[in-house]
């Protein structure tokens, strides 16, 4: 079969990467792809988020099954134009896409039927915001309503920071994405991720991750799009997993559908657990960047077949099969990174870096000049490996991290570190 990913990032690396490892492959472009990603399939220049020129593309190429990497895409309603042309689509439409474009219509969702979340409140002007801080008070988490590239979320410690948040995003610090703010109450607990496919109706769990999204050591400092993650996550229990589906995933889809906007495609659960009981932080509508790194790395060939039979509408008959093993990725960034960062520096080593079932260096941010790989992002690799325990898997990647030469490039030594008992993982 004829496949076309849409991204250019680690998440589309590794979901070609999946891909190429099903002998059902026979032709894989990705649009527009990365460095790292030209080794293993044909990139192609389009603009992804044009539905025409996709829907085009796909039959040009006669492509059988389109698989949607970012969620930009998504809300743009490339998946609609995919299934309006008769091609096999794996995402959501724009109108199931909300759960990810929205913050307020993920809340409503959850209100109408019933899924546990924090409270919360929307506004569309800074002194009605500014005036239930007062009430509220702090800590308090503070959010951008709409698509803000994984940023636009504020963790809020005290009333200052929170209303200098306020007064960015409504100042249009993150855009339109920024034109309506929700406030929520500040959850505690440990924080993991829950994948499931989708098909409209049927639901099924594939892989639950933990990620770090602070650029220092020990969860410090700015967010950022994603410094690691190991997969599974400790913390999602087969108890706390039945929870998570019984009352969050399944009403949510449930009320997707009973709307006329059913749910196709994997969705994302960012959960909230303490004492065992899970919340919703909030949802995604397309695979994690960097926890699609190490959930395609344990779930190989498989993958593939999955996202069909979930594009299909045959999630029914479909069933996962997991080794009992572990992954970690460690991501490798631009020195300056989420701030200002340099561009176009060399990065050897690659060449010599293992690539097996194991280890994997999936590019995020790259591009070749001059016959050489260079940075071409924030987040730049992702290395990615295997081991029977968590310990193993983070061995292997720290190994591949330090085989690499680049003067110029950062990362955590300390991915995972909770669940391997606090000290530093490489």
């Amino acid at each position: 079969m004829n496949i076309l990913i849409l991204g250019g990032g680690g998440r589309e690396h590794a979901l070609a990467w999946a891909a190429m490892q099903n002998p059902k492959c026979d032709k894989l472009i990705v649009a527009p792809g990365n460095a790292g990603i030209a080794a293993i399939a044909t990139c192609a220049s389009l603009d992804i988020l044009d539905g025409a020129a996709v829907a085009n593309f796909c039959e040009s190429e006669a492509i059988d099954l389109a698989i949607v990497g970012p969620e930009a895409p998504l809300a743009a309603g490339i998946a609609d134009r995919l299934r309006d042309a008769g091609v096999a689509g794996f995402g959501p439409s724009a109108a199931a896409a909300r759960l990810e474009a929205s913050k307020a219509f993920t809340k409503e969702i959850c209100d109408a039927c019933g899924a546990p979340t924090a409270a919360w409140a929307r506004f569309t002007d800074v002194r009605a915001a500014r005036a239930h801080l007062e009430t509220t008070g702090a800590p308090v988490v503070v959010k951008a309503d709409g698509l803000a590239a994984g940023k636009g979320v504020v963790v809020a410690e005290t009333l200052d920071e929170a209303r200098a948040a306020v007064d960015e995003m409504f100042a249009g610090a993150f855009g339109q994405a920024g034109a309506e703010v929700v406030i929520e109450e500040f959850m505690t607990g440990e924080e993991a991720s829950f994948f499931v496919l989708v098909d409209g109706e049927e639901v099924l769990p594939v892989g639950t991750a933990q990620d770090h999204k602070r650029i220092g050591e020990a969860d410090t400092g700015p967010n950022t799009g994603g410094m690691g993650a190991y997969s599974p996550a400790p913390v999602m229990t087969p108890e706390v997993e039945a929870r998570a589906l019984e009352e969050i995933v399944k009403p949510v889809v449930a009320e997707m559908a009973r709307r006329g906007t059913p749910y196709s495609g994997v969705l994302y659960a960012g959960l909230m657990i303490a004492e065992g009981r899970p919340r919703l932080v909030e949802f995604n509508v397309r695979f994690g960047d960097p926890e699609a790194q190490v959930l395609m790395l344990r779930l190989g060939a498989q993958a593939l077949d999955l996202m069909q039979a979930t594009a299909e509408g045959r999630l029914g008959a479909a069933r996962v099969n997991w080794a009992g093993d572990h992954a970690m990725t460690v991501v490798m960034a631009a020195k300056g990174y989420p701030g200002d960062y340099a561009k176009g520096e060399p990065i050897g080593g690659l060449d010599a870096l293992p690539e097996d079932s194991f280890h994997q260096c999936f590019h995020a941010g790259t591009a070749r000049a001059d016959g050489r790989i260079v940075s071409a992002g924030g987040r730049v690799l992702t290395l990615t490996a295997r081991g029977a325990t968590l310990a193993e898997a983070a061995e292997r990647a720290y190994a591949m991290v330090r085989a690499v030469d680049w003067p110029g490039g950062v990362w955590r030594s300390d991915i995972g570190w909770r669940a391997l008992g606090g000290g530093r993982a490489g």
